[in-house]
């Protein structure tokens, strides 16, 4: 039992811990990304009407970095999932920060994004309301 224990101590240390706030996430979504970016299933519903300019965000924690149908990404974003990596809620809360130093740490120097926006605070929330729409 005491090995039990242990053992679940360790996992949740070693998880890597992530709070964000699906409803804050979807606030700060409708107010700073629907420019660019629309949630919309597989179905057409649209969760949130947007922009064209980036694409669809349905699905994309766990979706392969720098893929997805109808959008054409720049070459560093697809440097950057060159290797199988899919997003997570962390990477794509990272990523929000500022797109192109993300992308040229991942996929190295003279690799950027071609997404522009910084935004500097909510990343983790806009996150866990993608997170919730897969």
């Amino acid at each position: 039992m005491k090995m039990f224990a242990l053992v679940a101590v360790l996992l949740g240390v070693a998880a890597p811990a992530f709070a964000g706030d699906a409803a804050e996430g979807e606030e700060v979504f409708n107010k700073r990304c629907k420019t660019c970016h629309a949630v919309i299933d597989a179905s057409g519903n649209a969760i949130v009407k947007g922009g064209k300019t980036g694409p669809n965000l349905f699905g994309v924690i766990g979706r392969q970095i720098g893929t997805g149908d109808g959008f054409k990404y720049g070459p560093g974003l697809v440097a950057a999932g060159a290797d199988g990596s899919v997003w997570d809620e962390a990477s794509v809360a990272a990523y929000v920060v500022d797109p192109s130093k993300w992308v040229a740490d991942k996929a190295g120097a003279g690799n950027k994004s071609k997404m522009a926006f910084k935004l500097k605070e909510g990343g983790e929330d806009v996150a866990a309301f993608l997170a919730a729409h897969n």
